[in-house]
């Protein structure tokens, strides 16, 4: 069997996704426990207990959700569909650090963000987009503040983006359980080889912005191979919707607790007939949130005894990977 590099894996044949890949534990590892493996590291200059950002998404981060993974060393963007931004506002953002902008909010509120000193994601599905990057500048040349632009699937225009001065980039295009983008447009490449290609640029050109795996991830396995292949944090979406600090009520369906879940240019967010390029679904209501944040890290740090990494750091300098048949990908799954 071959063993794959991460160049190597750059210069692969195919489009790769995460259920493609597989990490492989190449070094007798020195950790005698998963307790041993430390999951914090630092992004945009915040430190952080482990590497994950809940997604903007309306069924996914409002105002206690975004409290809530705060206190966990963790951060949820706040989306920009309903209240919750203006009540970012009125609580004055206390236990909060990342709030979602759509191209046309006003200089005054950003303003405002950039005063409480708040993480700025411009919430768009194309960052390889002139207004983007008009707004990533005007944003950046008026304030000291931290810019998340996203979303691009490869790396070519990832010097433009940094020149615009964008700090951390959101790196997928329709890999999102919800997202219908790649079905209506043809665009976006898997997962894996979409973060791999922007890892790539960022190195070679050695520049300065931080990369964000956001889609496609299922499991605290996923979170792991995302982390080996070059993210510095991981965006979720699914993983932490149907909790309850996610927005929306708890519904009762056939004597079972469901939430929704719905992409962000779903018919349900945009309510206009116009094109559309999302889902909506009801998941089962999963309970607090802290329970999924605890599987997460429970298996990231499992996942990192096993390759022999004590911190983040390890895990990103990782280079040993397999390529999965669709059998062998099956076989992993348990059977009842």
């Amino acid at each position: 069997m071959k063993l794959f590099t991460k160049r190597e894996l750059n210069n692969y044949d195919l489009s790769l996704t995460y259920d493609d890949l597989s990490l492989v534990p190449s070094e007798v590892s020195r950790i005698k426990s998963r307790t041993e493996a430390k999951t914090n590291t630092e992004f945009l200059g915040k430190k952080l207990l482990l590497p994950v950002l809940a997604s903007p998404m309306d069924s996914v981060t409002g105002l206690n959700m975004a409290e809530s993974l705060e206190k966990m060393g963790c951060i949820g963007i706040v989306n920009r569909f309903d209240s919750s931004l203006d009540g970012v506002f009125k609580t004055n953002g206390n236990g909060i650090s990342a709030v979602s902008i759509s191209l046309n909010y006003d200089e005054d509120s950003i303003a405002k963000l950039a005063e409480r000193n708040f993480i700025i994601c411009i919430d768009t599905a194309n960052a390889n987009n002139s207004t983007v990057l008009r707004k990533c500048e005007s944003i950046k040349s008026k304030h000291n503040v931290k810019v998340i632009v996203g979303n691009v699937a490869e790396g070519s225009s990832l010097n433009q983006l940094v020149d615009a001065g964008a700090d951390a980039v959101r790196i997928g295009i329709g890999g999102g359980s919800m997202c219908t983008t790649s079905i209506q447009t043809g665009i976006g490449i898997g997962q894996a080889s979409s973060l791999i290609d922007l890892y790539f640029a960022r190195e070679i050109k050695q520049l300065n912005i931080e990369l964000i795996a956001d889609g496609g991830i299922k499991s605290p396995g996923d979170v792991a191979k995302a982390l080996a292949l070059g993210a510095d944090v991981v965006m979720l979406g699914r993983m932490l919707a149907g909790t309850k600090e996610a927005p929306g009520e708890v519904i009762k369906y056939n004597d079972q607790l469901w939430k929704k879940y719905r992409g962000s240019a779903s018919f349900g967010v945009k309510m206009k007939n116009e094109f559309i390029e999302g889902e909506e679904t009801m998941i089962p209501y999963k309970g607090p949130v802290k329970a999924v944040i605890d599987s997460i890290s429970d298996g990231l740090r499992s996942s990192m005894s096993y390759m022999n990494c004590v911190n983040i750091d390890e895990l990103k300098a990782v280079d040993s990977f397999a390529v999965m048949s669709h059998s062998s990908f099956l076989e992993r799954h348990a059977r009842k």
